[in-house]
């Protein structure tokens, strides 16, 4: 009879929080699970997301350099552990997940915190002043996503939970999906996901969606003199 291997280190408290929900949205996102059932990655250019994603599992994970074939570089996490692996594969990620993730297991109580991390992650806030409407300022949340099955099934999460709805948009680069909420149903799902000033964010979408609803609190000011 071989000899067993080593017994697999916990390193993560796998217990259900906000901030592990968070950090679970950013491996959703900008997350990779490889196909040895041990080996964790996340990557992003931004060094913020990566301590956020340190604080929230309450490991300090060296901060390494990833290069592309242009030679374009960005900062990553690498980490191996097998329970906390095999615990992402019990909720829905799977290795190659851009195509194939769909409904995560993700308790109610935390899904905004989770949506959050989805929206550091790989979504967009974006606002422009549109000369047609009297009501000129508009801005959109956006969430995306290579899974068609995903983004259909956070689409439906927000629409029993909060009662907006959005629409979806194709990208043809990668055939991205894009589900866009614009400015009432888009302040809807702001205040869930920022539901208290002390949730770990990435700071630079939170002071540009901060500045846009300032201008918006302006602009209805006017209007109602």
């Amino acid at each position: 009879m071989g000899k067993r291997g080593p017994k697999p280190k916990k390193i993560i408290n796998e217990k259900w929080t906000a901030n592990l929900a968070y950090a679970i949205g950013l491996l959703a996102t900008d997350g990779c699970l490889s196909n040895d059932g041990i080996l964790i990655d996340l990557t992003s250019k931004d060094r913020e997301q990566l301590l956020n994603f340190s604080k929230c599992l309450g490991v300090d994970f060296k901060i390494g350099m990833k290069w592309n074939g242009s030679g374009n570089s960005c900062l990553r996490i690498q980490f191996k552990n097998r329970i906390f692996y095999d615990f992402l594969l019990s909720i829905g990620l799977t290795p190659k997940k851009s195509l194939t993730m769909g409904k995560l297991v993700i308790p109610d109580r935390y899904f905004f915190d989770f949506l959050r991390g989805c929206f550091d992650g790989d979504g967009t806030f974006y606002s422009y002043w549109d000369k047609r409407w009297r009501s000129s300022h508009m801005f959109y949340v956006e969430f995306v996503s290579a899974s068609e099955k995903h983004i259909n099934w956070i689409r439906e999460e927000l629409e029993n939970k909060v009662g907006v709805t959005g629409h979806i948009t194709n990208s043809g680069v990668g055939m991205t999906h894009q589900l866009k909420y614009a400015k009432k149903e888009a302040v809807e799902i702001i205040n869930k996901m920022y539901y208290n000033p002390n949730v770990v964010s990435l700071s630079r979408k939170r002071l540009k969606i901060e500045k846009a609803l300032k201008i918006e609190k302006k602009q209805q000011k006017q209007y109602l003199k």
